[in-house]
């Protein structure tokens, strides 16, 4: 791919390209990574044998005699998943046990077709997954690279990520939610629907909530199109653990469960490199001891998130540079608008022990957090 391309939200990774009818990866994929709800993230696309040419995934590419033998790394569409992988390497920071599992699943997927072009059975896999792992650690940002995956396999006909939450599927009155849950799946149809926060569909100690109606049409549209959809829940792994112990349905058609880590100082910085360098600022050597200081007490406070957080302070120190520059008015030149100073890191009040710092503030890895609903993300930044 040529040319940088835009940070993305909540990770510390450019978009996957540009181009491509409705932000289509396989010209580059796009989409907004975080944040965004429904067509937000991005859509795809995937030519040649892929779903764009109708095979599908034990029919892509020409049947084989029983005594053929194949080049595997060397065919056309090997060469376009193995550049998928290549850009998902490159650009998320650590995750090492996440791009592995993505790994094993593409390489499962390419045995699958070939087997079919070999005449041999190649049922289709269940493909429903679950991603568990704190804010910022890059569930969504995998997602769509998912809808990108499969699609080039021939696993689904477009590949575009529909993104939601309870909101989206759950009515406030009876008749509600069964058109909202049927409406965002349908959107959600050739692609990939991912579910943040799963677990507040289900909320027991409330006989009036109409969250479990959403979970029965998810159930049975999860069976009877898997052909044509896949569908992903996200969140804290202890309440998705608690969430299929009360759903057994939904446990038992999940198939892949991968967990995100936390991202270590070292990463963290890494990722605030790459969001600055995409917006074309740079921390001078004072300001990048200030801001791995930062970093390592921002970690141990409430509502921290990880990439998400780090991106928020950008947008903090990018306040703060513009206010200095301009309240000392004067002849400013292009290194001033690019570099960020000390001091405007320095004035987070973060340092000062605002925002609410908890007592293990100053440690070095993030402690155990719970999810805040209704609150804001970069607090303290």
């Amino acid at each position: 791919m040529t040319g940088p391309a835009p940070a993305a939200n909540g990770f510390a990774m450019p978009r996957p390209g540009g181009g491509g009818a409705a932000g289509n990866p396989a010209g580059g994929a796009a989409g907004n990574t975080a944040g965004n709800s429904g067509p937000d993230r991005g859509e795809v696309r995937a030519g040649g044998a892929g779903p764009a040419g109708g095979a599908g995934p034990a029919g892509g590419g020409q049947p084989l005699a029983a005594d053929a033998v194949v080049e595997l790394s060397s065919q056309q569409q090997a060469l376009r998943i193995a550049a998928i992988l290549s850009q998902l390497d490159r650009e998320f920071v650590g995750l090492a046990p996440v791009k592995e599992r993505v790994r094993e699943i593409a390489a499962l997927l390419q045995v699958d077709r070939l087997r079919g072009r070999y005449g041999l059975s190649c049922a289709r896999p269940n493909l429903h997954m679950c991603f568990t792992g704190s804010p910022g650690t890059g569930k969504t940002t995998l997602a769509l690279y998912m809808g990108r995956l499969l699609a080039e396999l021939g696993y689904l006909r477009k590949g575009q990520l529909v993104s939601v939450t309870r909101d989206d599927l759950v009515g406030q009155y009876v008749g509600h939610t069964a058109p909202k849950t049927k409406e965002v799946l349908k959107r959600a149809m050739g692609g990939v629907l991912l579910i943040d926060e799963a677990y507040y569909l289900y909320r027991p100690d409330n006989e009036r909530d109409y969250g479990q109606e959403a979970i029965e049409i998810l159930l049975q549209f999860m069976e009877a199109h898997r052909d044509d959809l896949v569908v992903i829940l996200a969140g804290y792994a202890n309440r998705m653990e608690v969430f299929f112990r009360s759903n057994p349905g939904m446990g038992s058609r999940i198939a892949h469960h991968i967990d995100f880590p936390d991202f270590s100082l070292d990463e963290l910085m890494q990722i605030a490199d790459l969001m600055l360098a995409q917006q074309e600022y740079r921390l001078s050597p004072e300001a990048r001891d200030a801001f791995r200081e930062y970093i390592g007490l921002r970690m141990g406070q409430p509502r921290y998130a990880n990439a998400r957080s780090i991106r928020n302070a950008i947008e903090r120190l990018r306040l703060r540079q513009a206010g200095r520059l301009v309240a000392a008015g004067g002849r400013v030149g292009r290194d001033d608008v690019i570099e960020i100073s000390a001091a405007d890191v320095r004035g987070s009040r973060v340092f000062s022990g605002g925002a609410g710092v908890a007592s293990g503030a100053g440690r070095s890895g993030p402690g155990p957090r719970e999810p805040v609903p209704g609150s804001g993300f970069g607090s303290g930044s």
